[in-house]
């Protein structure tokens, strides 16, 4: 495996762990009256930037965000779209296709 695949899959796990840990900052001041929330948007942009199974798992660990119509349909398609890039990239990097 290439180094610089290794370190995309690292910066992957972090930024999911990072949106999980999100997901349950935002729960926990939910609950708390005149807490700052963290924007819907910001949660989108983390989930953007290949943290969408962090948000999807914070969203049903949690319970959190599971009633939003486009929370439940934007992040399985971020998730998509987070996959079809890595695998972009594993090909350019590799320079071999899989096939599944």
């Amino acid at each position: 495996m290439n180094d610089q695949f290794l370190w995309i899959i690292v910066f992957f796990l972090v930024m999911n762990s990072i949106a999980f840990f999100i997901m349950l900052f935002d729960k926990n001041r939910s609950r708390k009256k005149d807490a700052r929330r963290i924007s819907e948007g910001k949660m989108f942009f983390m989930a953007t930037v290949f943290g969408s199974l962090g948000v999807f798992l914070g969203m049903f660990a949690f319970r959190h965000k599971t009633r939003k119509w486009y929370f439940m349909i934007g992040i399985p398609m971020l998730m998509i779209q987070n996959v079809a890039i890595l695998y972009l990239v594993y090909i350019f990097l590799t320079r071999e296709l899989l096939i599944f």
